[in-house]
């Protein structure tokens, strides 16, 4: 092994150089894109995304809306813009939450249950749904011992992607793509996305920390979020309060449109006919990437440089940090102020609205108002240095990772399980769009890329410089 690091480490000045060579030969000028008036990232200049498909399971409305669903117009004929909505289904998720908290019930199973059948279960439908996921919360014999434990991944994404394919080995019937079977193929991951994200991150204390490892089993009688947070901490305690908040992020994170990246890509693959466990595997490595789901832990890394660089927390202070970011001279220098805007919303994200008053109350309960003041003076700030920076073509707020990184801390949850803990609720929006994509038997997914290099004669070997 020592002998290949050294090989590596030796070749890399090599692969440095190669790297810029395929760099430059596959640089295309922003002109073509013009040119060919093609849609960057699928996006027209508003953000909003070409239409490549129907689903039934969700929408997001950023535009203010008639009576008949189709949107209004301004005096120059252009939409306007509105407080965001997200529905389930049709039916908005505000109403969803206040159902579920108005009668004191944990809503995450309710909303899967929504979500994958379409309309919200009767308490004996719930009741039943409830107890296929409790008999589904177990992972094959010694598959912790074998599978989690070796190789612990450093990052929890790829150890829950490792454990995802792993599980295609133990599934007898794992090819199959009928629909009684892929329903059972998702049902079991939804049940077990907690147990592998919560142990795969006990291992990697186990050892890159050099913790005690201590595992615990589900209990049948607890609800997902109160088994995550049993399953999370040492002494398996928690308050209701705390799960309550936990229950309602996975609420908020269990679906978004059929369009956004790891949705998408779950319907690209399943167009294919493959697998159930390559679709979530390739839809947990979208999931992964910081301008995805992993844009909480940003959100978390640029809080903590802030913290770290502003000693005097005034509005002036936050501000010249703020447009730093912007020039590039702060933080990753990548330009973003992570948490602000999002492709679709245009005035707010209703699942940040939502979330901000458990936020403020779960700061107060953990003696965390400074720390809530300052992502709400951020919050306050951003806008208006983005507004004065860039041109922008609708309105820039906080989206719901601006707050969800925040949430998690004061959970006790630490920054490399943000994004399993967004991905145990994120499964079921794929499981439902990939049982969209089965039962509807479209073609298979292949948009259409223009070449746009020149034709060339083949030279021999001998002539080449």
């Amino acid at each position: 092994m020592a002998q290949f690091e050294n090989f590596v480490a030796d070749i890399m000045p090599k692969i440095r150089k190669l790297s810029m060579l395929a760099a430059d030969s596959t640089l295309i000028d922003d002109t073509f894109y013009q040119m060919y008036d093609v849609k960057r990232g699928l996006r027209d200049i508003n953000g909003a995304g070409v239409l490549a498909g129907l689903t039934d399971i969700s929408d997001i409305v950023a535009f203010e809306e008639n009576e008949d669903g189709t949107f209004k117009h301004d005096e120059s004929g252009k939409r306007i813009p509105a407080d965001g909505h997200l529905r389930y289904r049709g039916i908005e998720i505000d109403d969803i939450v206040d159902g579920f908290t108005r009668d004191g019930r944990f809503g995450f199973e309710e909303t899967a249950y929504l979500l994958l059948f379409g309309a919200l279960p009767s308490e004996k439908e719930l009741r039943g749904f409830k107890e296929i996921l409790s008999g589904f919360r177990v992972l094959p014999g010694s598959f912790v011992r074998d599978v989690i434990m070796k190789a612990a991944a450093q990052d929890m994404m790829n150890g829950l992607s490792r454990s995802v394919l792993y599980l295609y080995s133990y599934d007898n019937n794992a090819d199959d793509i009928s629909l009684p079977n892929v329903l059972r193929q998702c049902l079991q991951l939804i049940a077990q996305f907690p147990m592998l994200s919560a142990y795969s991150y006990k291992v990697h204390e186990y050892y890159h920390d050099l913790n005690s490892l201590v595992i615990h089993k589900p209990d049948p009688a607890l609800s997902t979020a109160q088994n995550i947070l049993m399953m999370m901490r040492d002494d398996g305690k928690y308050t209701d309060f705390e799960a309550r908040v936990l229950d309602l992020m996975l609420v908020l994170h269990a679906e978004h449109g059929g369009g956004n990246n790891s949705t998408f890509a779950t319907h690209v693959l399943t167009s294919s006919g493959t697998d159930t466990y390559s679709v979530m595997a390739a839809a947990l490595g979208s999931l992964k990437g910081p301008r995805h789901g992993g844009a909480n832990i940003k959100v978390a890394q640029m809080m903590c440089d802030l913290k770290l660089h502003i000693k005097n927390r005034s509005d002036g202070a936050i501000r010249k940090y703020l447009s730093d970011i912007l020039d590039k001279n702060a933080f990753d220098k990548q330009g973003l102020i992570y948490g602000m805007g999002h492709a679709v919303y245009t005035v707010s994200d209703p699942r940040a609205r939502i979330i901000r008053g458990y936020v403020e109350k779960l700061a107060c309960e953990k003696h965390m108002e400074d720390e809530y003041d300052l992502y709400s003076r951020v919050e306050k700030l951003a806008p208006e240095i983005i507004a004065e920076k860039r041109k922008i073509y609708k309105g820039v707020s906080a989206n719901i990772d601006f707050y969800s990184g925040l949430v998690y801390t004061m959970l006790d949850i630490p920054p490399e399980m943000f994004t399993p803990a967004f991905a145990t609720a994120r499964i079921v929006g794929w499981a439902a769009h990939r049982i969209e994509e089965l039962v509807n038997k479209g073609k298979i997914i292949r948009p259409n890329y223009k070449c746009v290099s020149k034709k060339t004669a083949y030279t021999s070997i001998g002539k080449r410089k």
